[in-house]
This record gives C-alpha cells, sequence and structure tokens, in this order.
C-alpha cells in the first residue's frame, strides 16, 4: 500500500468521521431541548453533544490538507507556495481548534475563537476567488481536465460559510446549556434555545448534503464541466434554504 492509497482512505475516514458525528451532534441537540427529561439528563445529553462536535471540527481542519496532496496524483500541478500553503493549513487550523477547545471560556481562548473566526471568512474567500479565477480565467489544462475539483472546493468553502451561520444563531442555545449546567430551566429559555436551533437546522442539512455531494465527485471525478455543473445545480435549492 502506498501513499497515494493512505490518502484516500484517511480522506473517507475524515469525510465519514465528519458526517457520521454530525448526526450524532444533531440527535443529541434534540435531546437537549426535551423539557419531559429532568435538567441532569438534559445536561448529559449536552455533554455528549458537546463532546461528539469537536470531530467534525477536526475533520474540516484536516480536508483540504489531505485533499490537496490527493490532487497531486491526480495530475493537478501546485506551485511550491501553494503546496507548503495546504501542507501547514492542516495542521495550523487543527492546532487552533484544539487550543480553542481545551481552553473554553478562558480570555485567551476567546482571542483565539476570535482569530478562528476571522481566519474561517478569509478561507472562504480565499477558496472562492481561487476557483473563479481558475474556472473563468485561466487555461491551465490539469484544472479544465478535472473540474470536479474545483468544484469540490467551491463547496466546501460553502461548508465553511454554513459553520460561520451557525456560530451567528447558535447562541442563544448554547446559553440555555449552560443554565442547564446549574440545573436551572423553565419555558423562557426552552423556547430561546428551540428558536436558536431552528435557525441553525437549515445551514446543518446543506453541510450534509455538500459532504455527500463532495463524496460523489471525489469518487466518480467527472472530467465534463457540464456533468459537474448538473450535480451542482441540484444543490441550488437546498443552499437557498
Amino acid at each position: 500500500m502506498g501513499l497515494y492509497e493512505l490518502l484516500i482512505i484517511f480522506h473517507l475516514l475524515l469525510f465519514v468521521y465528519w458526517l457520521g458525528a454530525d448526526l450524532g451532534v444533531f440527535y443529541s441537540s434534540g435531546m437537549v431541548l426535551d423539557p419531559k427529561l429532568s435538567n441532569s439528563a438534559r445536561a448529559i445529553a449536552a455533554k455528549i453533544m458537546i463532546n461528539l462536535d469537536f470531530v467534525p471540527r477536526i475533520c474540516m481542519t484536516l480536508m483540504l490538507t489531505v485533499g490537496g496532496l490527493l490532487t497531486e496524483f491526480n495530475g493537478i500541478e501546485h506551485p511550491l507556495w501553494q503546496t507548503i500553503g495546504f501542507l501547514l493549513l492542516g495542521p495550523f487550523w487543527l492546532g487552533m481548534v484544539l487550543f480553542i477547545h481545551f481552553n473554553e471560556g478562558k480570555p485567551i481562548g476567546k482571542a483565539v475563537t476570535k482569530i478562528d473566526y476571522y481566519f474561517r471568512w478569509a478561507l472562504v474567500t480565499y477558496l472562492l476567488c481561487s476557483v473563479t479565477f481558475y474556472t473563468f480565467f485561466s487555461d491551465r489544462a490539469d484544472l479544465q481536465a478535472a473540474p470536479w475539483v474545483s468544484a469540490k472546493l467551491a463547496i466546501f468553502a460553502v461548508l465553511v460559510w454554513c459553520g460561520l451561520r451557525i456560530r451567528k444563531f447558535i447562541p442563544g442555545y448554547v446559553i440555555g446549556v449552560h443554565k442547564l449546567y446549574q440545573d436551572e430551566s423553565s419555558d423562557e429559555i426552552n423556547e430561546s434555545m428551540s428558536k436558536s436551533l431552528a435557525k441553525c437546522r437549515p445551514y446543518v442539512y446543506v453541510i450534509w448534503v455538500g459532504l455527500v455531494t463532495e463524496c460523489y465527485l471525489g469518487v466518480v471525478q467527472p472530467g465534463d464541466s457540464r456533468d459537474v455543473l448538473d450535480v451542482l445545480s441540484s444543490l441550488a435549492p437546498v443552499i437557498g434554504l
């Protein structure tokens, strides 16, 4: 077994654990809202949810690095600066996520969280600009022969953007979880948590559809840009939620 096969396995495992853990987070989040359960039971469900949510965040940080290495095996050449960039991206991003997780609530943790927030916006912007340039303004034969790579990068940018949107709407839910840890609960808190989670759900659905689509594109690797556009056009109604 060579490096290519190992990277393929790792890439698929990242997909499986990202989507699988996300489903677990989704299910656990519903249990946290269940008023029929005791506050202690809901608090335990919340702890399970938070620990599970750590897995997709780890998987996201490594996707671009592993994917970038795989494209080298698919005949796509990268300039040296770009290769160095995606090789450093995974460890750097993973390091931030780990630091935030283990320093949650601390001033330094909040500062790094803010850095991570702007970093993700910069990454979304870079990916979309890069895809636009190489799709419409570049005549590189290797990229023209593999339009699925650009499509996967564009979808990944959408996934990161969805995470940023979730981050905007989740505070009401998080505040309620902290109240549960203090054995506090009320109809007002439950309603606030429910509204917060309801605003997040559409973006969670988009992430699921995007992950499955990325998996399809990576396996099938359509070489015709029209085939890729057909796949992406099917996402439009979902992304428009």
